[in-house]
C-alpha cells in the first residue's frame, strides 16, 4: 500500500485517491459542504488555508493545505519540494 503525505504528517492511501482538485470553484465548494453535512469531511489543513480537496473512493472528502501540484508530484513519486511555475 502506497501512502501519500498530504501535509502536517497526514497520509492517505494512493489506491483510494480519485482526484485532487482546487477548492476555488462553486461546485467544489458545494461538494465540500455536502460532505460536511453527511459527516464525510476530513479537515487535514490544520486551520490553514485549504489549497486542495482530495476526493476518495470511500466517499470521503479531505481538505489539505498543500497545492494540488505538490500532492500530484508526491503521488507520482517526484520531488516533494515542487515549485510553482
Amino acid at each position: 500500500m502506497k501512502l501519500i503525505n498530504i501535509g502536517f504528517g497526514n497520509l492517505v492511501s494512493a489506491q483510494r485517491l480519485l482526484t485532487v482538485i482546487s477548492p476555488d470553484s462553486a461546485p467544489v465548494k458545494r461538494l465540500v459542504q455536502e460532505a460536511r453535512d453527511r459527516g464525510m469531511l476530513i479537515d487535514a489543513s490544520y486551520g490553514r488555508k485549504t489549497r486542495s480537496v482530495l476526493v476518495m473512493d470511500t466517499d470521503h472528502v479531505i481538505l489539505s493545505g498543500l497545492e494540488p501540484k505538490t500532492i500530484a508530484g508526491r503521488v507520482n513519486g517526484e520531488d516533494e519540494n515542487l515549485e510553482e511555475g
